[in-house]
Protein backbone atom coordinates (compact mmCIF):
# COMPACT_ATOMS: atom_id res chain seq x y z
CA UNK A 1 0.00 0.00 0.00
CA UNK A 2 1.70 3.30 -1.18
CA UNK A 3 1.65 6.06 1.53
CA UNK A 4 -0.58 8.28 -0.25
CA UNK A 5 -3.38 5.30 0.00
CA UNK A 6 -2.56 4.71 3.28
CA UNK A 7 -3.09 8.79 4.41
CA UNK A 8 -6.39 8.05 2.77
CA UNK A 9 -7.18 5.37 4.87
CA UNK A 10 -6.74 7.04 7.90
CA UNK A 11 -7.83 10.59 6.69
CA UNK A 12 -11.32 8.18 6.12
CA UNK A 13 -11.26 6.13 9.45
CA UNK A 14 -11.04 9.47 11.47
CA UNK A 15 -13.88 11.09 9.37
CA UNK A 16 -15.98 7.95 10.07
CA UNK A 17 -15.55 8.17 13.42
CA UNK A 18 -15.88 11.50 14.38
CA UNK A 19 -19.22 13.63 15.46
CA UNK A 20 -19.09 16.11 12.89
CA UNK A 21 -17.04 17.69 10.25
CA UNK A 22 -16.07 21.22 9.19
CA UNK A 23 -14.53 22.57 5.97
CA UNK A 24 -13.46 25.79 5.74
CA UNK A 25 -11.27 27.51 3.11
CA UNK A 26 -9.35 30.50 3.07
CA UNK A 27 -10.16 33.91 1.09
CA UNK A 28 -9.43 33.50 -2.94
CA UNK A 29 -10.07 29.71 -3.44
CA UNK A 30 -13.66 30.06 -4.11
CA UNK A 31 -12.66 32.34 -6.79
CA UNK A 32 -9.67 30.48 -7.99
CA UNK A 33 -12.17 27.87 -8.17
CA UNK A 34 -14.66 30.00 -10.65
CA UNK A 35 -16.94 31.37 -8.02
CA UNK A 36 -17.96 34.78 -8.12
CA UNK A 37 -16.39 36.64 -5.09
CA UNK A 38 -19.21 37.78 -2.63
CA UNK A 39 -17.74 40.76 -0.87
CA UNK A 40 -16.66 42.10 -4.44
CA UNK A 41 -18.92 44.73 -6.25
CA UNK A 42 -19.80 42.00 -8.65
CA UNK A 43 -20.77 39.16 -6.46
CA UNK A 44 -22.33 41.33 -4.16
CA UNK A 45 -24.76 43.02 -6.12
CA UNK A 46 -25.78 39.44 -7.99
CA UNK A 47 -26.99 38.45 -4.53
CA UNK A 48 -28.71 41.87 -3.77
CA UNK A 49 -29.44 43.65 -6.63
CA UNK A 50 -32.20 46.40 -4.97
CA UNK A 51 -28.61 47.76 -3.37
CA UNK A 52 -26.91 47.99 -6.71
CA UNK A 53 -29.65 49.85 -7.77
CA UNK A 54 -29.90 51.97 -4.44
CA UNK A 55 -26.09 52.68 -5.06
CA UNK A 56 -24.97 51.00 -1.71
CA UNK A 57 -21.30 49.13 -2.12
CA UNK A 58 -20.65 45.83 0.17
CA UNK A 59 -17.93 48.29 2.07
CA UNK A 60 -20.87 50.60 3.48
CA UNK A 61 -23.01 48.39 4.07
CA UNK A 62 -21.09 45.47 6.05
CA UNK A 63 -19.52 47.76 8.37
CA UNK A 64 -19.52 48.64 12.05
CA UNK A 65 -20.79 52.28 11.49
CA UNK A 66 -23.31 51.34 9.18
CA UNK A 67 -24.32 48.74 11.95
CA UNK A 68 -24.45 51.37 14.69
CA UNK A 69 -26.59 53.76 12.50
CA UNK A 70 -28.48 51.87 10.25
CA UNK A 71 -28.32 48.04 12.06
CA UNK A 72 -31.83 47.12 9.91
CA UNK A 73 -30.19 47.61 6.77
CA UNK A 74 -26.64 46.26 7.93
CA UNK A 75 -28.52 43.02 9.07
CA UNK A 76 -30.18 42.82 5.54
CA UNK A 77 -26.12 42.35 4.34
CA UNK A 78 -25.47 39.00 6.70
Amino acid sequence: MSLVSEDIRIAAEVINGADGLLITAGAGMGVDSGLPDFRGTEGFWKAYPALRQAGINFQAIASPGTFRSNPALAVISL
